[in-house]
């Protein structure tokens, strides 16, 4: 942290996507820009070897290793398909088996991933879906990835799939925090998804408690909003979402992630170039974009806002000592 400049810290907090099957072009915005991560976007049945080769130029092309991740929860969501990466069964498939039988299916998928540099899983899905909304749910329940309508029993499953994949390398992100189970609409297309329920002593929390209390290095932040936690904000723009109920009630330390911000219609409630910064504000640490044309505005967005303020500039630095906390983990971090 020390050898950082205002510019490098503003570059960890960023998590830009990058279409799966030809990644290699985003490596000159993370050397320029100093990227955190990178996302890997849609899908691919490319063999292990060429995914290997494409990921090590990635993690590579910055002074500071980024991240790479995807999306490999299983089912409908799964980014690597094909003879190296066999298909997985959905959250809600896996979630009516035992835990041995859950732990292996994701040690194994878990292992695979490792294999070919993947540092961090967005995944496991922490959402419960009640049983009289089930598919209604376009987000999580029409795709069945949650792991069932009881929030003791999904707590349980993501107890089990947190280390299950974190042991073989493969570090966890727990989503979508405080919950996307009983909204009935997708923020991906949708500017105003709403949870009135919600609230701090939900127990729809169980789950991400859970994960948590697990060792889950993340925590993904959802764009729904949650009148009873924050009448204002969407949650991944709310401090007393991501900071009073994430850190200080449920005392999450490890790294708070941003669900989409860019391509996603509820998180445009802002221009490009502010949505980081509305994130970092609250207690977010890595703001996700699918969109790479996003990695310049929200960089410049980030450094200007770090320069015009004080408290926001210490707050990018806690920022970035999240995000360069679980690359060490990751074994990516070689002072």
């Amino acid at each position: 942290m020390a050898g950082l400049s205002r510019e490098e810290r503003a570059g960890q907090l960023l998590m830009i996507g990058t279409p799966v099957d030809a990644p290699r072009p985003l490596a000159r915005d993370i050397d320029a820009l100093h990227l955190g991560g990178v996302f890997l976007a849609g899908r691919s049945t490319r063999p292990a070897s060429a995914l290997r080769a494409d990921i090590a130029a990635l993690t590579r092309a910055g002074d500071i290793p980024a991240l790479v991740s995807l999306d490999q929860e299983g089912g409908s969501v799964q980014t690597l398909k094909g003879p190296d990466f066999p298909l997985l069964p959905s959250a809600q498939r896996l979630g009516t088996k035992s835990q041995t039988e859950l732990r292996g299916t994701v040690r194994e998928s878990a292992r695979r991933l490792d294999a070919i540099g993947i540092t961090l899983n967005l995944a496991p899905v922490a959402d419960t879906v009640p049983d009289d909304v089930g598919a209604a749910n376009p987000p999580i329940g029409a795709f069945r990835r949650q792991y069932g309508s009881d929030p003791a029993k999904v707590a349980e499953d993501i107890a089990t799939v947190v280390p299950a994949s974190q042991d073989q390398g493969v570090l966890t992100v727990l989503k979508h925090f405080p919950g996307l189970g009983r909204v009935r609409a997708n923020t991906d297309v949708s500017k105003d998804v709403v949870d009135a329920q919600a609230d701090a002593a939900d127990p729809y929390l169980q789950p991400f408690v859970a994960g948590i209390k697990a060792g889950s290095a993340a925590v993904m932040i959802s764009s729904a909003r949650y009148p009873k936690l924050d009448r204002s904000n969407i949650a991944a723009y709310s401090k007393p979402i991501v900071t009073g109920l994430l850190r200080e009630r449920l005392g999450f330390q490890g790294m708070v992630v941003s669900d989409d911000l860019g391509a996603a219609d509820a998180a445009a409630i802002v221009p490009v170039g502010e949505r980081a910064v509305k994130f970092v504000a609250a207690g977010g640490d890595l703001a996700l974009t699918i969109r790479p044309q996003d990695a310049e505005p929200m960089a410049a967005g980030l450094i200007a806002e770090a320069g015009r303020s004080p408290e926001f500039d210490a707050r990018v630095t806690d920022a970035a000592r999240h995000v360069l906390t679980v690359k060490d983990r990751a074994g990516l971090l070689h002072c």
